[in-house]
């Protein structure tokens, strides 16, 4: 008798494991295809270039010759589709949008794909000269009234020219007008020359293919989804900082960061804040150079002011855009200030500091804490705040360089 209650406990609890174990896996799995929808946006796209509303260099290799495929996916929401692919055995990182895009969302739900409305500027009949003022107008709502702004039209024009004939089509330029709702092809564009911007490798409606990153992320490791389920998140944080390249190879990438934090401070075209500065948004190449893997996040200054200063709130929580744009509530008032509280450098010497300080010599660690925490401490309301920010920036600099100038990490 007791043999058997001892066996019909052990089965019942091994029912309930297995029980539980499906349950789990169940869940998730509806998660991922729901959060995974590559087959749908696939379709969406190869249904406008077949009906001829849409065209792109992209296009023919996606939805003919099928040479363009996705791969693993790196989607975090449904509605921003990310794969790794490969186009023409070049692997690249593909992008898809599953939703409009057409204003900054503050935490709430854009509006669904509606199929009747998507791709539907410019319109049959429309100039380049017309399809020129349009992009123009865009421009100056997002960046602001820049005196140079013509040379970043024409710079779009011949971007949206995919098969580089001497003209845009209206296919053409029905793709490039929705990719420029989008603050990340505009950023591709804007810094297409600068080294830790990822290039641009093509296009087709709003699904973008650009270059690959080796490593996904600033640090850590990646995982089945499976396996994920059963790691507290406390103990893979701190897994995560076990599995980074040697300092050496951090100060690096680190500089890498610095030096995009000076890209995109004070552009050619203005400046643009980041505004989700988190691990998962960075990577690297096998030469451990910095390369960003999702600028999505980061907005044309001019843009996110004019669309945050009227914005209704009740505290200063009510009053941030993705995760790293703060600016304050005015009480008087009941809406949010214009000003963003913390510049980029801030935040980007916030995301170093752990990385950077876990096994940094011991004969800079010093000196490294202290800027590190100056750097942290800037304000962008502070008096002469762009001289420090310069000030602070190179002098990190130099200290990680005269550090790692003679290794072969250089």
């Amino acid at each position: 008798a007791r043999f058997s209650y001892v066996r019909m406990k052990y089965l019942f609890f091994s029912w309930l494991a297995v029980f539980v174990g499906s349950w789990i896996l169940y869940v998730q799995y509806s998660a991922y295809t729901e959060l995974c929808r590559g087959k749908d946006c696939k379709k969406i796209i190869c249904d406008k270039y077949k009906t001829g509303v849409i065209d792109g260099p992209a296009c023919n290799s996606l939805c003919v010759t099928e040479t363009l495929y996705f791969g693993k996916c790196l989607s975090t929401k449904p509605n921003n589709q990310m794969y790794l692919g490969v186009w023409d055995n070049l692997p690249g990182v593909v992008k898809c949008q599953m939703e409009q895009a057409l204003h900054v969302d503050f935490g709430t739900e854009l509006e669904p794909r509606k199929e009747i409305v998507l791709f539907d500027k410019p319109t049959r009949g429309t100039t380049v000269q017309k399809f020129k003022e349009m992009v123009y107008s865009l421009f100056k709502a997002k960046l602001g009234d820049q005196g140079n702004l013509s040379e970043l039209v024409n710079l779009i024009l011949t971007v949206a020219d995919g098969d580089k004939d001497g003209q845009v089509s209206l296919g053409e330029a029905k793709s490039a007008w929705a990719l420029l709702q989008l603050n990340e092809f505009l950023l591709m564009v804007i810094l297409q020359d600068k080294e830790h911007t990822p290039k641009l490798m093509g296009f087709c409606g709003d699904l973008y293919v650009m270059e690959s990153v080796e490593y996904t992320s600033l640090y850590g490791i990646s995982l089945p989804w499976v396996v994920e389920l059963f790691i507290p998140s406390g103990f893979r944080r701190s897994m995560d900082q076990l599995f980074t390249p040697s300092w050496p190879r951090k100060a690096k990438i680190a500089i890498g960061l610095l030096e995009f934090v000076e890209d995109v401070f004070h552009g050619p075209y203005g400046n643009f804040l980041m505004c989700d500065t988190s691990a998962k948004n960075l990577g690297y190449n096998e030469k451990y150079d910095l390369k960003m893997v999702d600028m999505r996040k980061i907005v044309p200054e001019t843009n996110l002011k004019e669309l945050i200063k009227d914005r209704h709130c009740e505290s200063d929580l009510d009053c941030v855009y993705g995760t790293d744009c703060r600016t304050s509530c005015d009480q008087s008032t009941m809406k949010c200030t214009s000003e963003v509280i913390q510049p980029n450098l801030a935040k980007a010497c916030q995301l170093l500091k752990d990385y950077l300080l876990r096994g940094a010599p011991s004969e800079i660690r010093e000196e490294l804490e202290k800027q590190l925490y100056s750097c942290i401490a800037l304000k962008v309301t502070a008096n002469q705040m762009e001289m420090e920010h310069s000030l602070i920036l190179n002098n990190l600099k130099t200290l990680l360089w005269k550090k790692i100038s003679y290794t072969n990490d250089s």
